[in-house]
């Protein structure tokens, strides 16, 4: 299919506007002045319209060449990201990456290795996705992600690459008005159970379901994210475990209160995942960067 507007026309169209003449614009883009005039000539022609009033000295855009112009302008751009996304590939940069942050981590973290990695001006689109217990196994394991952040738990089968980041210690913690703040000794079992649990619903989509701090209750509930899980304890909706370094605010302003229990839940460690076969700058980077960002 023929179509009467073409990059090249568009170049020359933006260049008379700018440089005010058929012949300055001709230097400008290293080209004779009747290449230009053939050019706009055989444009209006195909296009049934008038784009320059042509009365003055000066080349004046009629009101059908400033619309012309002005989408143009967005086609050259749009072109011109393109070229350099295509001569970006070649030099090994991506165009997309996708990372999946499991909700034990916080924003701040992952926001100041965007922003490290937005000051080398790179054209690449970046998804972060919030997942929760195996979600990141899952998002990297059926290759929804490039990069799990805060992976925890028996690691699947596949050509995958890990490395630690970290150890997340939990706590017993109660809102400040809840029953069991003003408990004096080790919570047993039959304390907790009265209260409902709060816990953090896993994400998993094809890899099964994990549970995390589950402890008999008379009734469980299930949040997305742990910080909805933090939120719903200082509600006082319920009680659980919860990462220490989500609730250090929160003790110190006694929003929430740390509780001794015989239920014992170990720290555990936590690392950083990636499917080894792929080899783009953009996933090397991040994966060095994030050896080296403080996480907890």
């Amino acid at each position: 299919m023929h179509h009467a507007i073409t990059l090249e026309a568009l170049r020359v169209l933006d260049a008379i506007d700018k440089k005010g003449s058929f012949a300055e614009a001709a230097k400008a883009l290293f080209k004779v002045p009747s290449a230009l005039t053939y050019t706009m000539q055989k444009l209006e022609s195909e296009l049934g319209v008038e784009l320059f009033d042509r009365k003055g000295k000066r080349a004046i855009l009629t009101q059908a060449g400033l619309v012309l112009l002005t989408e143009g302008h967005v086609i050259l751009e749009a072109a011109s990201r393109l070229e350099d996304k295509v001569k970006q590939v070649e030099s090994g940069w991506e165009t997309k990456l996708t990372i999946a942050k499991d909700t034990i981590i916080q924003n701040q973290p992952v926001n100041d290795l965007l922003k490290r990695f937005c000051r080398l001006e790179k054209q690449l689109e970046i998804t972060v996705l919030e997942e929760a217990l195996g979600g990141s196994w899952d998002a990297l394991y059926s290759q929804r992600c490039d990069l799990a952040i805060g992976v925890t738990g028996e690691l699947p089968k596949g050509p995958f690459d890990v490395h630690q980041i970290g150890e997340i210690e939990f706590v017993f913690v109660v809102a400040k008005d809840h029953p069991l703040a003003e408990f004096i000794g080790i919570l047993e079992g039959q304390h907790i159970k009265a209260f409902p649990a709060i816990v953090v619903a896993d994400s998993s989509r094809n890899l099964p379901s994990r549970s995390s701090g589950i402890f008999e209750s008379k009734q469980v509930i299930r949040v997305p994210t742990m910080l909805a899980k933090r939120d719903a304890q200082v509600a006082g909706l319920g009680v659980g475990f919860l990462p220490l370094h989500l609730v250090r605010n929160q003790l110190q302003t006694g929003e929430l209160v740390a509780k001794s229990t015989s239920l014992h839940r170990p720290a555990v460690p936590i690392f950083m995942a990636w499917d080894k076969t792929k080899a783009g700058n953009a996933l090397a980077w991040f994966i060095e960067q994030s050896k080296n960002q403080q996480w907890l």
